[in-house]
């Protein structure tokens, strides 16, 4: 049995090594699982399974665990940028403004509640208590790249082996705070008087008040010599504009064109378009002519998710592509690398993306064929996409920035460097033929990989002094600071968003969840609605809130936390 000892004690062995990594990751995971009231602490349970081995001295050497922790935080931060680049830019139009605004307000306000938590209750001459207070602050808005990035702060300023442990903090505030936030979003709904049924309501009426733009039927007689053997695709492009031929008579037979059907003089067609590209459809076809038509819907209504795999769709908008008024088709959802996002006509499409489609069968089956629907084409990650974005990532989070006042050089480091790299790459790739997309699967797998491997690397260099940090230290105070930090900002900006701002009260909580990066509380806000308005406001401000959540981290660490 020497062999097996030997396995579980030799700390510098590969075997050793794995199996920690293993059975750390593999009960965090499985314990992940496990609801309490309907809700779950996820993959975070992982960071709970590191404490319980470093606590029993179930570690490997530092250098190891260092690496396994930078390189996981590297993985996980710039698939999120992957994720969250394309919606980046386009959360500050229109109503995304003064939700952003909202957001940025409570993640600053999340900041000041825990400095005032740390001047009223902690030592302030003791150099980690203002790191470990920025460790609970992290669990308090449940947000691990926040903690990667602070941690990675540290290590920059602090000498090796005297870095803070604040994944104790971020372990004590982390239950509270997703039941916090939980929480403060029924508060305000008691708070502000709101029904939900009246909030169902209103929802109902701005729908009904905001008709997607109508379509325009029209029968026209191909006029135009320059059409005569041109088929339907070459017609659309030359108009540069949407249309869609429904029905074709050439020497009195009707047919449905497809796109690749020919055009002669003399055809009837009839074209379904824009209302505002109707004079230009009848002044580049022909004039409009009377022709009996058998229009009967007999085609059932059929839903289906549509794979977007044609190259030219690539960075075009939502709203341009008419696909109500001109295809007679709705899009409801769409999905990109395991995130569910908002349909907005600023949406711009990836190849990749997936759309979920609700119309007529031939009209969908429209849709797919003009967005191409292939999936063998995406069988192939663009994996070498992922490796050279982390090259410029590290590259440029390598670069310093001498401000004034700062004891070090600002750098973005392994967080913020590769995180906006991936956004702008995320969001512009397309620009220069760089296609982003990796299956989802793919990147699903490199994202959790990453953050296990963070929490575990973090959960275990903690665990040596967790017991202490809780039993005898100041834990309790980092339970109660935490949810402190977790509600105000809620409470406040909350009310203020129901009665100044008149938000939804559905989109409230889109936004609360979205501020905080809290799947759980969108899930909840999901379940209370059945309208979009919780999805918008989380995909509207979850960007940006991911962003200054770790911007902020190192921020906070660099300016304040020098020993």
């Amino acid at each position: 049995m020497d062999w097996l000892i030997n396995l579980f004690t030799t700390q510098d062995t590969v075997g050793h090594i794995v199996l920690l990594y293993g059975i750390v990751i593999a009960c965090g995971v499985l314990l992940g699982k496990i609801k309490f009231g309907g809700i779950s602490l996820g993959v975070t349970f992982v960071l709970f399974c590191g404490i319980v081995a470093g606590h029993f001295h179930f570690t490997a050497p530092t250098p190891i665990l260092n690496f396994m922790q930078d390189f996981g935080l590297i993985l996980f931060v710039f698939c999120i940028g992957l994720q969250v680049g394309p919606g980046f830019f386009e959360s500050f139009k229109k109503g995304g403004v003064a939700l952003n605004g909202l957001a940025t307000t409570m993640i600053f306000l999340n900041i000041l509640v825990m400095f005032g938590c740390y001047y009223l209750f902690f030592d302030t001459s003791n150099p980690t208590n203002l790191p470990m207070m920025i460790g609970t602050l992290f669990g308090a808005v449940t947000n691990t790249p926040g903690l990667g990035a602070a941690n990675e702060a540290l290590s920059s300023i602090f000498p090796a082996g005297k870095v803070p442990q604040i994944a104790n903090g971020y372990a004590c505030a982390y239950p509270l705070g997703v039941l916090g936030i939980i929480g403060a979003t029924i508060l305000i709904r008691f708070i502000t008087k709101t029904k939900l049924e009246d909030e169902e309501a209103k929802l109902d009426q701005e729908e009904a008040a905001n008709p997607h733009a109508k379509p325009t039927l029209l029968t026209l007689q191909v006029g135009n010599a320059y059409l005569a053997g041109r088929t339907m695709m070459e017609v659309s492009e030359f108009l540069n504009r949407d249309i869609v031929c429904t029905r074709l008579m050439h020497d009195g037979k009707i047919t449905i064109p497809q796109r690749d059907t020919k055009l002669e003089l003399g055809d009837d067609v009839y074209i379904v378009c824009a209302e505002a590209d109707a004079e230009a459809v009848k002044a580049f076809i022909g004039p409009e002519t009377n022709v009996e038509w058998d229009t009967s819907d007999d085609q059932p209504m059929v839903s289906k998710r549509i794979i977007v795999t044609n190259p030219k769709m690539n960075g075009k908008t939502l709203g341009k592509m008419h696909f109500s008024s001109v295809y007679g088709v709705n899009v409801t959802r769409i999905s990109r690398q395991g995130m569910d996002l908002f349909a907005s006509r600023n949406h711009h499409f990836h190849v990749g993306d997936k759309i979920m489609v609700v119309g007529r069968e031939d009209n969908v089956n429209r849709v797919a064929e003009l967005m191409g629907n292939s999936a063998r084409s995406l069988n192939v990650p663009n994996i070498a996409t992922i490796f050279i974005g982390i090259v410029i990532g590290i590259l440029f989070g390598s670069i310093p920035f001498a401000i004034p006042g700062m004891p070090v050089p600002l750098k973005l480091g392994l967080a913020g460097g590769p995180l906006i790299i991936a956004i702008l790459i995320g969001r512009f790739g397309y620009r220069i033929k760089l296609v982003t997309y990796t299956t989802t699967s793919a990147n699903m797998m490199l994202r959790e990989m990453g953050l296990v491997l963070f929490l575990s690397s973090v959960g275990i260099k903690a665990g040596a002094g967790f017991v202490e940090t809780v039993v005898q230290g100041d834990g309790l105070l980092y339970v109660g600071t935490g949810f402190l930090i977790t509600i105000i900002p809620i409470l406040i900006v909350g009310t203020i968003a129901r009665m100044k701002f008149k938000f939804n009260y559905f989109t409230i909580m889109g936004m609360i969840a979205g501020t905080y990066t809290d799947p759980p509380a969108l899930a909840y806000a999901n379940a209370s609605c059945s309208k979009e308005a919780p999805a918008i406001g989380y995909s509207t401000v979850y960007p940006l809130s991911m962003f200054l959540r770790i911007f902020t981290a190192q921020i906070c660490v660099l300016f304040f936390c020098a020993p």
